[in-house]
């Protein structure tokens, strides 16, 4: 397994990342461990999940599938959602980061957590409340380093500035929706994470599923995967054109598509782990396997080219 630094940070992370969105949802507690024994086994030490996932139990299940191993992982979550009916019990108020740290802390069974990240951007808070508010919690020694997720450019930027003027932490991450079928973060927010020292954290690596290679053209989605109930606009003429050039080129180096789509991730420096979800050890050997695969410079400006040429989610 590769590590790489967690943007200009001293912490290492694993290339790729262990989502557990579906722990406490789809998986209990046992086949959550399972998941979780194996991906340390594969070298995976980045865990990510939310204190919303599975309603507190993906931070609770990982609490006691790191029970006397907790050394062996990077433990990244998040706080923002609505968690509870109170009028405080979401968003990014000192309020609310102050209470739930407690609470993930608790069912983490932990005293510290790696890399705390704030879910969503909160219009409603000035961001200085929020920033103070983690970086109490980094002096306290609850927290070591400090993130966000699904900001735009120029609320990470904002984020930045405020930090440097006050001279307090500043996020080591951000953590975005990216892949090879949807790379509207090219435009700002790679240039400016890639300028100003910050992590990627990029989650839906495989588009929903789309590139795993499960599903094909005029053919009805496997029952129990992910797209099988609902397609989220996948399934188009220009997304199977493109997933059929991007298989060919896989086959033609012995690779898989799901390969390529964690492959061209890292070729990005960047990109510090890639967030993937599983629900199968067979999942998890796949995912961190396919960091092995290091494109060169020439296959991917193919790649790329591909992409180009068709363009994701036409007709």
């Amino acid at each position: 397994m590769e590590y790489r630094y967690l943007g200009k940070s001293g912490l290492k992370v694993s290339a790729i990342g262990l989502g557990t969105n579906n722990f406490g949802r789809r998986l209990d507690a046992d086949a959550s461990a399972l998941v979780i024994n194996h991906a340390l086994d594969m070298g995976v030490n980045m865990i990510d999940t939310s204190n919303s996932y599975g309603n507190g139990y993906s931070e609770e299940y990982i609490g006691r599938a790191l029970k006397g191993k907790r050394d062996s992982a990077i433990i990244a979550t998040k706080v923002s959602s609505t968690v509870g009916e109170g009028p405080n019990d979401g968003g990014n108020s000192r309020q609310h980061i102050m209470a739930e740290v407690e609470n993930s802390l608790r069912r983490l069974q932990t005293d510290f957590i790696d890399l705390y990240q704030i879910h969503w951007h909160d219009p409603n808070v000035p961001i200085e409340e929020t920033l103070r508010a983690l970086d109490d919690l980094v002096r306290q020694g609850k927290v070591r380093y400090i993130g966000c997720s699904n900001f735009t450019s120029w609320q990470v930027c904002e984020a930045a500035w405020t930090s440097r003027t006050l001279g307090i932490s500043e996020f080591s991450s951000v953590q975005p929706r990216y892949s090879m079928m949807d790379r509207a973060i090219e435009t700002e927010l790679i240039p400016f994470c890639e300028n100003y020292g910050l992590g990627i954290l990029p989650y839906y690596p495989l588009a929903n599923g789309f590139l795993t290679g499960k599903y094909r053209r005029g053919e009805v989605a496997p029952e129990g995967t992910r797209l099988a109930e609902s397609d989220r606009g996948m399934f188009t003429d220009g997304n199977f054109d493109l997933l059929e050039r991007l298989e060919a080129f896989c086959t033609a180096r012995g690779h898989t598509v799901l390969e390529l789509a964690f492959a061209w991730l890292l070729a990005n420096p960047a990109i510090s782990s890639v967030i993937a979800g599983a629900t199968r050890v067979e999942q998890i050997i796949g995912n961190a396997r396919a960091a092995s695969w290091q494109l060169t410079p020439y296959e991917l400006a193919e790649v790329n080219g591909i992409i180009d040429a068709v363009k994701p989610g036409g007709e």
